[in-house]
């Protein structure tokens, strides 16, 4: 009962604080810093580990979004990397921080409207904080290609002595795409946790970030089912069609983001008045 009045509130009180507004900010600010970081991640990741597979960490960025929307900017990462260099890498690392810290702070804003109304810390201490969730999510990416591209050399030394089960027991629960997924949880768990300055227990942010994934997919589905068979982007945005596609998805994804804060922060607050009652 609780939590179908949150949601009650949360669909009323996200019109009410200007939840499409702030959700073009992030899909905006996002649109702005995807293209550096993704190159600046890569670059450092071809300069870190020549044996590190860039395709692996591009599945593991874009392995969750609709294969219409993420074609053309893989094609272009691609192009991009083809030609990459230090230089590149240096000139990507300026840009990712500057973006994608904007970024990352238009998502600070959100999630703090939606929990604690304002932000009383100073801006360099904000700013601190974003553009360390910026290095901090281009070493866990890096990071985590490298187990992706580790674990069937793992399986295979368990195959060698034998273990044939284990390997077995893992390819049965561990589909492609469960990578990208734990990767998008612990993202989530990490803004909803440390971004708003407000620190709440772990299990209390789960149903706002379980709230979004599931949204998430549903809506990613629809919407490539969508551009599959219904679009008219080419025909009204011509050369731009992918760039609004793009645009739109941030903007459909954003949404989905700021409701499940908005879902969590009066879950709270229905909380603390349940307490406050009894």
């Amino acid at each position: 009962m609780l939590y179908m009045q949150a949601l009650k509130e949360a669909i009323v009180q996200f019109d009410d604080k200007k939840g499409w507004q702030r959700s073009s900010h992030i899909a905006l600010s996002m649109m702005f810093a995807l293209f550096p970081f993704c190159i600046f991640v890569l670059s450092l990741a071809g300069i870190s580990s020549s044996g590190l597979d860039s395709d692996k960490l591009i599945e593991l960025v874009f392995g969750t979004w609709p294969e219409v929307v993420a074609a053309p900017i893989v094609n272009e990462l691609q192009a991009v990397l083809a030609q990459s260099s230090g230089r590149t890498a240096t000139f990507s690392a300026l840009l990712a921080i500057f973006f994608a810290s904007n970024g990352v702070d238009a998502i600070r804003v959100s999630i703090t409207d939606a929990y604690r109304e304002d932000d009383l810390r100073p801006f360099w201490k904000t700013r601190l904080l974003c553009i360390g969730f910026v290095l901090a999510g281009g070493a866990a990416l890096i990071g985590v290609t490298a187990l992706v591209i580790a674990r069937p050399l793992y399986l295979d030394l368990l195959d060698a002595i034998q273990l044939n089960a284990l390997p077995e027991a893992y390819s049965a629960w561990r589909p492609p795409w469960a990578g990208a997924l734990i990767t998008l949880v612990v993202a989530l768990i990490a803004f909803h946790k440390w971004l708003p300055g407000v620190h709440r227990p772990v299990k209390e942010l789960l149903p706002g970030v379980l709230l979004t994934v599931c949204l998430w997919a549903v809506s990613a589905k629809l919407f490539e089912l969508y551009l599959t068979n219904f679009s008219t982007y080419s025909v009204t945005y011509a050369g731009l069609a992918g760039v609004m596609a793009t645009l739109v998805f941030l903007y459909l994804m954003a949404v989905i983001f700021v409701f499940g804060a908005e879902y969590n922060g009066r879950l709270a607050r229905l909380r603390q008045s349940a307490l406050l009652a009894g």
